[in-house]
């Protein structure tokens, strides 16, 4: 909020000790003044105030500011109570460090010699540029970084006089300090009270963070922790005083509930009284009090399993390798190209026993089909029933009044209720929920694991129907769903898609199993005049499929026959451990030559001398003489 300058006189104007008396403090008549019976070192008179211990005072505002941790507007809202008008646009005022002097003779004076810091530690400081001596009045200036380095506040303090001040356009919310990489950080007052904490507590002190607040506000401390989620413990060593008491107490709300907070309170005033008068201090008993303002959170102990009490299962499958029972099998392809027409052949084999290749045969049961992109009654139900599917067995969520999404509880009540062992969605998108980002990895994983979690308790077999994202190429795992967790998710992946050079053929490769090894791919063709057929078994990788390699070039088994034609020509013979050779040097695998020389079986020849085996192209014979 902004207030007008006849507001913030009025402020200034206020009685502080009127005041003072308004929050419950006692004053104790000490002359013409009053001493804040909590705060020994400062006095009031009217609207002024003086803390003596530091040479500094003012006006009521900087009172409220200084002592209650209040901004501005906030301060001016407590003396008066009245409210401020929205701030007008203005630039913030620019942050610009002082010019620093080419030398810190008088700084290193100041803080070794007058405040009674070790030398090593300023030096330290000042190697770092956090503490440096600028040119125009050679006062010592601390400075407060972001974490990428770049200063964002700076204290300056007198070496000649008592005079101190925060340069223009700071941020307090970034204190001077030291970062280091263990889970502890103390927080000062003052800079020269953290430098003078760690001259009396030097051991390993790099290994911990300290943090300067510039003054008792938290701005500093909740930034930094907010940063620093690592931190696992908080020392409030502010000074041992009536306002040092009552900011650990306000500063305790800002920091993390599961952090716990310890105060030190120092032997003297503050961190550096104790320093210069350590030789009075019998024991060296320099923190006076250690009081315990939070305890660490009771751990709950952690559900634990014993593996030696897990009762051992095995994987039942729908088809093996490439869909198992109780798990998630994710089906991704770009639009068109054959993801729908499995999905009918997967209905027919699950419910009519129409087997899909190399599927052992199942009792008929129940499946759930659910589709936000096709109708019912134009479109899938036709196509149900060109895949000879048992329609009766083939049941639908219905989804008139609410609309399905994956963490819906009517599936697992579905499932249990129709004794259904195979649920589809298709497309998965539509099943994510409007205010569910498929990108990000927090909201994808704890949808999955639920829909998981149902898969595993029903037993029932659950596949996502889903198309790939418009990234051209790439590999098969990044051009998925969504979220790479969708793939992590899922047991089973399997891919289908369009063969470049031959375009009435669809082929499925099982990119990812988890549970088994990686099927063959397996082919079908779509053909606009004969419909749907099964083909067999396919060479081709899912990054070939997605990237087209190849384009209108042979296939790898034609590649093959190529190669063996070429190391046969001209009548010679070769031994066939030698063709696999050439053709993995080629980048063809065994089998793939296996299937060629299949495929050359009217003009390939074989022979056996010893014990190994030679192929042969065989000769044409001549036409037979006419009769």
């Amino acid at each position: 909020m902004q207030y007008t300058q006849a507001q913030i006189d009025r402020a200034n104007a206020v009685s502080l000790e009127d005041f003072l008396r308004t929050q419950g403090e006692t004053l104790i008549k000490s002359g013409r003044e009053y001493r804040w019976k909590e705060h020994d070192s400062l006095t009031v008179r009217g609207n002024k105030w003086f803390r003596h211990s530091q040479s500094k005072g003012g006006y009521p505002i900087d009172f409220v500011m200084e002592f209650y941790g209040k901004s501005f507007p906030e301060a001016v809202e407590l003396l008066t109570g009245e409210h401020g008008e929205a701030p007008k646009t203005a630039p913030p005022m620019e942050f610009r460090l002082p010019k620093p002097s080419r030398t810190a003779d008088r700084t290193i004076q100041y803080l070794c010699e007058v405040r009674g810091l070790s030398k090593q530690i300023v030096e330290t400081f000042l190697l770092s540029g956090d503490i440096y001596e600028d040119s125009s009045h050679h006062n010592a200036v601390f400075v407060g970084r972001d974490s990428s380095g770049i200063p964002r506040y700076a204290h300056i303090r007198g070496t000649a006089d008592s005079f101190r001040q925060d340069i223009s356009g700071s941020d307090k919310s970034y204190g001077f300090g030291y970062a280091g990489n263990g889970n502890q950080l103390f927080a000062f007052e003052a800079p020269i009270d953290l430098l003078s904490f760690l001259c009396l507590y030097p051991q390993d002190w790099q290994s911990r963070s300290y943090l300067a607040l510039g003054g008792v506000s938290g701005r500093a401390l909740e930034r930094f922790l907010s940063e620093r989620r690592d931190i696992q413990k908080v020392f409030l060593c502010l000074d041992s005083d009536a306002a040092g008491n009552e900011a650990c107490q306000r500063l305790l709300g800002i920091i993390p509930d599961k952090i716990p907070v310890v105060r030190l309170v120092p032997a003297r005033k503050d961190w550096n009284d104790v320093l210069r008068q350590k030789a009075e201090i019998t024991n060296r008993k320099f923190i006076a009090e250690t009081i315990s303002m939070r305890e660490p959170p009771e751990i709950q102990p952690v559900p634990m399993l014993r593996m030696a009490d897990v009762e051992l299962t095995s994987v039942e499958w729908l088809w093996f390798p490439y869909i198992p029972f109780g798990k998630l099998t994710i089906i991704q392809g770009n639009p068109g190209e054959g993801k729908t027409y499995f999905a009918m052949r997967l209905a027919a084999a699950c419910t009519n026993r129409k087997p899909l290749p190399d599927m052992e045969p199942l009792e008929p049961f129940n499946i759930i089909y659910q589709t936000a992109e096709d109708g019912l009654g134009d479109t899938v139900k036709p196509r149900l029933i060109e895949a000879e599917a048992d329609l009766d067995r083939v049941l639908v969520i219905d989804e008139a009044k609410r609309e399905l999404t994956l963490s819906d509880e009517r599936i697992e009540k579905a499932i249990t209720q129709n004794g259904a062992r195979l649920i589809i969605l298709d497309p998965i998108q539509a099943y994510m929920g409007e205010k569910t980002d498929m990108n990000r990895a927090n909201e994808v994983r704890p949808m999955f694991r639920r829909l998981a979690d149902v898969a595993e308790r029903t037993g029932c077999a659950v596949i996502l129907i889903g198309h790939l994202n418009k990234a051209a190429g790439g590999q098969s795992a990044y051009r998925g769903l969504g979220s790479i967790d969708f793939r992590a998710a899922a047991r089973s992946v399997l891919l289908i898609g369009r063969v470049k050079r031959e375009p009435n053929v669809r082929v499925i490769v099982h990119d990812k199993s988890s549970l088994a090894p990686e099927g063959k791919p397996v082919a079908f063709c779509l053909d606009p005049e004969t419909g749907f057929s099964w083909i067999g078994e396919y060479d081709i990788t899912a990054d070939e499929l997605l990237s087209g390699a190849g384009g209108n070039t042979a296939t790898k088994t034609e590649q093959a026959e190529r190669l063996i034609l070429d190391l046969l020509a001209d009548g010679k013979e070769l031994a066939s451990e030698d063709i696999v050779k050439a053709a993995a040097e080629a980048g063809i695998s065994e089998r793939t030559v296996q299937n060629a020389k299949r495929n050359m079986g009217g003009i390939l020849g074989a022979r056996r001398v010893g014990g190994q085996w030679y192929n042969f192209i065989k000769k044409k014979q001549p036409p037979e003489p006419a009769s």
